[in-house]
């Protein structure tokens, strides 16, 4: 079985509009959007991480079809969202880590990183930039890999440290045919959410 892990806490503020976990996006928020994926990729048991303005994203929000977890240390970085929610995850399950601000994120490409990995591995949606294949979100952590992933994991990177050290370890799937794996980050990317 695989845990998903959506990661909501960041504050946004290169974006400048708040929590992106509440952008509007094709009728709903963001955070609501994109855990709906999740579940409509084959992820069965979905954890959604908040942090930043936790009570007023609740409140916004109708995420009682999943488990919501509050990070109160959020602002410490992106790793400790991501411990959080590995924590949250059964052991032995493996665990699917996603991020609140890729609008783009679509069911067939969940669905295809459930369906490509392998036992002992870690399997990452790979997008092609300049004819070059780049390891993007989601990624998907091996039940025995997951923990120590997190164990390493320090500041904003979340597991960047633990996938640099162990290319070997991961199979990029191409899923440039379904998106582009692009973010919301900055005032920039807002025509993501359009």
């Amino acid at each position: 079985m695989t845990t998903a892990v959506l990661l909501a806490a960041g504050a946004g503020r290169r974006l400048g509009r708040g929590p992106k976990a509440l952008l509007q996006f094709r009728g709903t928020t963001l955070v609501e959007h994109l855990a709906g994926v999740l579940r409509a990729g084959g992820c069965e048991d979905i954890v959604v991480v908040l942090g930043s303005e936790a009570p007023r994203v609740s409140a916004e929000t109708q995420l009682e079809r999943y488990r919501v977890l509050d990070n109160p240390g959020w602002d410490a970085g992106m790793s400790t969202s991501f411990r959080l929610g590995v924590g949250a995850a059964a052991a032995g399950n493996h665990v699917l880590v996603a991020l609140v601000d890729q609008p783009g994120l679509t069911a067939a490409t969940v669905a295809r990183l459930l369906d490509s990995h392998q036992t002992g591995r870690v399997t990452a949606a790979g997008y092609q930039r300049a004819g070059i294949l780049h390891r993007g979100h989601p990624v998907l952590f091996d039940s025995s890999l997951v923990r120590q992933a997190a164990t390493v994991a320090s500041g904003d990177s979340g597991a960047r440290a633990f996938l640099r050290a162990n290319p070997a370890l991961v199979d990029l799937i191409d899923c440039s045919d379904l998106s582009d794996g692009a973010d919301v980050d900055t005032p920039a990317g807002l025509h993501l959410l359009r």
